[in-house]
């Protein structure tokens, strides 16, 4: 019998993903645990494999095309069979309802009734059991057998819902409610309880057994006439948002309607800070290969700074619906990476562990995973605190959004020849933009501008970040 192949459900506030490139093609030969295609959510490209081998016998949704979670977008099966045997469906006929008369006994007086099992399946033997990955790894987790378990979803694909409700006891109910739906041969998981904690009432019981009041005749609506589809004006395309750009829009909005914000603006010096990257170019290019960039030393200061106690609340995420504050001892510095498609925020983590040379390798690591789309959604969460670079675009000022859950993100602007007085004098210095956005539920304005003033010493006299 011919195997779904499902869009996968990655997040739990995953609701569709985008199918980059099928790497298979109809008719081609697939072994379980090969590359089926590639798929992206919520800014995240993922490789599908088979769960099982088999000829690609149809591609139901092709590149390019959103599809929601658990949708089938293809089909494996035997070679020569075709997809209509795969929409063979066994349904389990319903129970009957008895007509039998209800007893009329008093509750209090009815001994206890057992409550029957959760309802289980009898599939043909050799057939392959519709189940999303998240179902299947319930099951082997539970010890359950997937073949015992009912599915809800289409053509009665088993859920990960499904395996923990079959886990689960059996449904409350009184003992009355449990004798009546006995007699009555009705399923107790099927009825919605209304006593206390949920439990069956015999009132339940009966509201489910009882015919449906029959329907007055009703005058048959108008039918609604069909508005013409709007015309666009000359000039005008209307394009589909991208998975990635729904997933930045969420972000973005959830973020500015969250969380009240202010910015602070502080100019660096950046003279020593050029002098020294002179003086570490050479020797880190010739210990990792790479070349360490301005946005490494500023990254790297910002971590050192985070670290000191004084600013732990720099380093923090509320928690909780915004109830309790979780304080980081580590720092994992987001970086914000702008693509054609959209913004990525990829993760340095442990940055507080390391070097100057080893902060150089793991951000051009994560960079470069970022501009290829082969990012992994472990390498893009678990942030403790974000930077974000506009400084090469000649931007001099701007108010970051905070990477939630952060409590803070650091924008960098340019850095411009700009006349300044030193010791009285009058000078040329190359001066940056920095722009701190602080959450003000964890931060206050001065413990922001101590953070910030701490962290312009630092790039002023960056000799530290070699220590």
């Amino acid at each position: 019998m011919a195997i779904e192949i499902i869009m996968p459900k990655l997040g739990v506030d995953m609701q569709e993903g985008e199918i980059i490139e099928w790497k298979k093609q109809e008719g081609d030969m697939v072994n379980e645990g090969d590359i089926l295609l590639e798929i992206m959510s919520d800014k995240t490209n993922m490789e599908l494999e088979a769960e099982d081998s088999g000829i690609l016998i149809k591609i139901v949704r092709g590149d390019g095309e959103t599809v929601p979670v658990t949708e089938v977008i293809g089909y494996l099966g035997a070679e020569g069979e075709t997809v209509e045997t795969a929409s063979q469906v066994v349904a389990d006929p319903s129970p009957s309802i008895s007509d039998a008369p209800v007893t009329t006994t008093e509750e209090a007086e009815t001994p206890a009734a057992v409550a029957p099992a959760p309802a289980t399946v009898k599939r043909p033997a050799g057939e392959k059991v519709r189940a999303t990955p998240a179902a299947r790894k319930a099951a082997r987790d539970l010890g359950i057998d997937l073949d015992l378990v009912p599915g809800t979803g289409a053509n009665g694909r088993v859920h990960k819902d499904d395996v923990e409700n079959f886990k689960g006891a059996a449904p409350k109910a009184t003992p009355l409610a449990a004798k009546i739906a006995a007699d009555k041969g009705v399923d107790l998981a099927t009825i919605t309880g209304t006593g206390p904690s949920g439990k069956i009432t015999k009132e339940d019981v009966l509201a489910a057994v009882a015919p449906a009041p029959a329907k007055a005749a009703e005058t048959p609506a108008p039918a609604k006439e069909e508005k013409p589809a709007k015309e666009l004006p000359e000039g005008v395309e209307v394009i589909k948002m991208s998975a990635m750009r729904k997933a930045i829009s969420k972000g973005m909005v959830n973020s500015y309607l969250t969380a009240p914000t202010f910015t602070l603006n502080y100019d660096i010096d950046m003279t020593n800070l050029m002098a020294l990257r002179k003086q570490v170019l050479e020797p880190i290019m010739n210990k990792t290969g790479l070349k360490v960039t301005f946005t490494d030393l500023i990254g790297l200061a910002v971590v050192r700074t985070l670290m000191k106690p004084e600013h732990e609340y720099l380093n923090a995420s509320l928690i909780n619906n915004a109830e309790e504050i979780e304080l980081h001892r580590f720092v994992n510095l987001g970086i914000a990476v702008g693509l054609d498609a959209g913004l990525v925020v990829p993760v340095v983590h442990g940055a507080d562990k390391m070097s100057l040379s080893d902060f150089v390798v793991a951000s051009k690591d994560v960079i470069k995973k970022a501009q290829s789309g082969k990012l992994k959604s472990n390498e893009m969460s678990g942030s403790t605190f974000s930077i974000t670079n506009l400084g090469m675009f000649g931007t001099k000022s701007f108010n970051p959004i905070i990477n939630q859950p952060n409590s803070a993100i650091l924008g960098v602007a340019a850095t411009v020849q700009t006349p300044v007085v030193v010791d009285g004098v009058v000078k040329i210095r190359p001066i940056m933009g920095l722009c701190l956005t602080i959450d003000h539920r964890i931060v206050d304005g001065m413990n922001g501008a101590k953070f910030m003033v701490d962290l312009k010493n630092l790039l002023e006299n960056p000799l530290e970040l070699l220590i």
